[in-house]
């Protein structure tokens, strides 16, 4: 039975790279192959994935020794089915699915079609070798794949400058953060003498008698989570990715990509329950992210950018919940349902995009519910699913993180809070200023609805953004990875104050914006996205000035002028003296000559 489970896993994990390759070998030209073989493949991989979930099966899947140093190293390419990886497998392929799907509609009239389905097809074996790894290398190596095959999604439009721009500042950024993971896994390997999971879980207690070589590593370890799933101050990549199409903002920035740092922390939860220095640290970026994204979130107008700041914050409660929580199970549960609701507003975002000839300004838009009515109640969904709205999915994994985070950190309990509400009032402010009102424009007074292709997957993404944070869900997906109770009883007044900071958030919103034409709301420094984008820059212009100018100098006066030219003028200078013994007299040449011989044996006489 094991063998025929490995073989399936190696099937879903090769199936999206073996359709990559014959996308950008065999169909580039054609259109429709190259889009079937990507949705075919990821319906394998998800096939694959819901067989091995429902066998429940823990198992690990041997491959091959790609380097062996016998004692000292070891690497082999392997992977691990557990609870964790089942969960994570089912999330990752189902919605990859219905993205594949959906983007037979979104780029049908955009160029490099065949390029496009290539590229998502090589992300989603890619993001299947981070779930799948059994050891920190193969799980690194997947990581950089990653962020590479991000880099050419997020730049697919890449004739727009600020596409190409935005490709290359989330490959820098990204490799900042990982350059950190990759010191961290070095340490790790030091401290045991392995860099499998299984060898570093039963290391356990070498670390603590070596606490503050745990907390190190940990902490660089978490730079890569910083990176990739956009904390503070590594956010900035994110919302300018939005430059890519929008079924790669849905795929890569809300299910998959940026929660991949999440589920790596989940991943090695046992090593931080032995360092409670490292989880402090985790602790206060997530907290300070979700707030500080939040406050961002509620002066953006372009639609996806308010969700891709939404997603900043929603991640930032994820690795909050990592600093908080008794078990991996908490944080996982908010990945379960974050990835649903948000992958289904990116993609309402998109179908509003494509109805409106790609304008993304929502005071631009308006009255669109009446014109796209599968849009506007599935974007209901999601929003109020992300809002925290009661008795949908996102309000028991946020609640959950909260009543955590009261019990632990009362500080940052009301910091979390705080975002809540503002998390209500920024989707909601998208909602009335988007769908209500009168139509503001031309392209808002006849937007049609979105093609049967588009709506499908909103239509059953709707469906896990509602019931996802049910205990019936829960018991299969999420209670496998650990215990989601408190180890106390939490007072019932602090469900009540997150119900409380819902409401307020979504009736100021609606106070405000219900009959605005414009935003009466405009603070400089939120505009401004706390000018950190700006110091960035001025930071990086200083720093690649500064280099270039000494690069400049060491070239002018080093390298051209003592190297080149001195050793030019040592030659001439050289050449200048000897000229003068160029006579042109067989007599002097024989003076010379004989000079010459009798000061050779006149010293050699002295040295003897």
């Amino acid at each position: 039975m094991t063998s025929h489970l490995s073989a399936l896993v190696w099937t879903l994990y090769l199936a999206p790279l073996v359709a990559a390759g014959s996308i950008l070998c065999i169909t580039q030209r054609n259109k429709g192959a190259a889009a079937s073989l990507a949705i075919v493949a990821s319906m394998i991989s998800c096939l694959g994935s819901w067989i091995i979930f429902f066998k429940g099966t823990d198992f690990a899947v041997e491959g091959i020794k790609w380097i062996d140093f016998g004692e000292a190293l070891s690497i082999p390419i392997g992977m691990i089915v557990d609870p964790l990886s089942r969960t994570m497998l089912v999330v990752v392929t189902s919605i990859a699915t219905l993205v594949f799907i959906y983007s037979i509609g979104y780029m049908r009239e955009e160029s490099g079609y065949a390029r496009f389905f290539a590229g998502l097809a090589f992300f989603l074996f890619s993001m299947l070798g981070i779930v799948l790894a059994n050891n920190f290398i193969m799980l690194f190596i997947s990581w950089e794949l990653v962020g590479f095959s991000s880099y050419l999604l997020i730049m697919h439009f890449f004739e727009k400058n600020s596409a190409a721009d935005a490709g290359k500042q989330a490959f820098i950024v990204n490799r900042i953060g990982d350059f950190g993971f990759l010191i961290g896994i070095l340490l790790l390997w030091v401290a045991t003498g392995g860099i499998s999971f299984s060898t570093i879980n039963h290391s356990l207690s070498l670390f603590s008698q070596h606490p503050t070589l745990l907390a190190c590593s940990l902490v660089f370890i978490f730079c890569g989570t910083v990176g990739k799933s956009a904390q503070f101050p590594l956010h900035v990549w994110l919302p300018n990715s939005m430059e890519g199409p929008t079924p790669v903002s849905s795929l890569l920035h809300a299910a998959t990509m940026v929660a991949a740092g999440v589920y790596m922390l989940a991943r090695i939860f046992p090593l931080l329950s032995f360092s409670p220095g490292a989880r402090e640290v985790i602790l206060w970026v997530g907290a300070i992210t979700t707030l500080g994204a939040a406050f961002l979130g509620t002066q953006q107008n372009d639609f996806k950018r308010v969700l891709a700041y939404s997603t900043i914050s929603q991640l930032g409660y994820m690795v909050t919940a990592v600093g908080v929580a008794t078990t991996a199970a908490v944080p996982m549960f908010h990945l379960f349902t974050h990835a649903f609701f948000k992958c289904l507003l990116f993609l309402t975002s998109g179908s509003v995009m494509v109805s409106m000839h790609h304008e993304l300004n929502i005071w631009k838009m308006g009255g669109l519910r009446k014109r796209m009515p599968i849009t506007f109640v599935t974007f209901l969904c999601g929003m109020l699913a992300l809002a925290g709205c009661p008795f949908f999915s996102g309000s028991f994994s946020k609640d959950l993180i909260m009543k955590f985070a009261f019990e632990q950190n009362k500080i940052v309990f009301w910091m979390i809070v705080t975002a809540a509400g503002l998390t209500a009032f920024y989707i909601t402010r998208v909602c009335i200023v988007a769908f209500f009102g009168t139509p503001r424009t031309e392209q808002a007074r006849t937007a049609p609805e979105s093609p049967l292709v588009m709506t499908i997957p909103l239509i059953m993404l709707s469906i896990p953004a509602i019931f996802s944070g049910y205990p019936l869900i829960t018991r299969y997906f999420i209670a496998p990875l650990g215990s989601l109770e408190l180890p106390k009883e939490t007072p019932a007044y602090v469900e009540l104050i997150f119900i409380l900071f819902f409401l307020v958030g979504t009736v100021t919103a609606w106070a405000i914006y219900r009959k605005a034409s414009k935003d009466p709301i405009e603070i400089p420094l939120l505009v401004n996205r706390f000018y950190i984008d700006a110091l960035y820059d001025w930071c990086v212009e200083k720093i690649q000035g500064g280099f270039a100018n000494a690069m400049a100098f060491i070239d002018r006066w080093v390298i051209d002028g003592f190297i080149v030219q001195g050793i030019a003028s040592l030659i001439w200078s050289f050449g200048f003296v000897l000229r003068f013994l160029q006579v042109g007299n067989l007599q002097a040449y024989t003076l010379f000559l004989g000079g010459g011989v009798i000061g050779i044996i006149v010293l050699l006489m002295r040295i003897h």
